[in-house]
C-alpha cells in the first residue's frame, strides 16, 4: 500500500513528546472496514463518541489511536503522509468518516495531505467525505520562526506580525 502523491512530514513538535514514541508501540493499523470494526469493538463508549487521532504512515497505512494520543506516538516517531483527527459513524451497517481534519500540531501537515488520507480510507473500504471537513493551514513565520495557524486567509504572524508565505513551509530550517 503506497500513496501515489504527497510529501512526507517529519515531527516538528516538542522534543519531550517525541521521546514518548516507540516504533513497537504505534497506533492500530486499519487496512479494512473489518479491522476498524474489530478495533472499535474493544473501545469503551466514551472513546468512540469522540474523533480519533490518526496518521497515514509513509507506506500509506492508516493508523488510529484514541483522541488524547500524540500523533508522533501513533506514528511510532516516524514521518507521515498525513496526521489529524477523524470521527466515524455507522450508516446501514457500514463505517463512514463523519469528520476529518489535519489538526496535528506535532506534524503540521499541509491541506494537500488530504490525498494520502483519501487513498488510505479508500484502500480500507471506508466511505469518506470529499476533503477535510475542517482544514487547518499551518505556516512557519520567516521572521520569528514560530509556527502558527492561518485563519480566514490572514497570512500574518500572530506573534510578530510578519507576512506568512502562502506555500507550506513548516519543516524548513529554523
Amino acid at each position: 500500500m503506497t500513496a501515489t502523491r504527497g510529501r512526507t512530514y517529519r515531527y516538528v513538535g516538542p522534543a519531550e513528546l517525541r521521546a514518548l514514541a516507540r516504533p513497537e508501540a504505534v497506533g492500530t493499523g486499519i487496512a479494512s472496514s473489518a479491522d476498524f470494526g474489530d478495533w472499535l469493538a474493544d473501545r469503551p463508549a466514551r472513546e468512540t463518541a469522540e474523533p480519533f487521532t490518526f496518521v497515514v504512515e509513509a507506506s500509506g497505512m492508516l493508523r488510529l489511536a484514541v483522541r488524547r494520543s500524540e500523533h508522533v506516538v501513533c506514528a511510532g516517531g516516524g514521518s507521515v503522509l498525513a496526521a489529524g483527527e477523524m470521527g466515524f459513524r455507522e450508516e446501514s451497517g457500514l463505517w463512514v468518516v463523519s469528520e476529518v481534519s489535519n489538526q496535528s500540531t506535532g506534524y503540521c501537515p499541509d491541506v494537500t495531505s488530504w490525498t494520502a488520507v483519501a487513498e488510505a480510507l479508500d484502500a480500507a473500504g471506508i466511505a469518506r467525505p470529499g476533503g477535510f471537513t475542517h482544514a487547518v493551514v499551518f505556516r512557519r513565520c520567516p521572521g520569528c520562526g514560530e509556527v502558527g495557524i492561518v485563519r480566514d486567509e490572514d497570512y500574518f504572524c500572530v506573534f510578530c506580525g510578519a507576512q506568512l508565505p502562502e506555500e507550506w513551509n513548516v519543516d524548513e530550517a529554523r
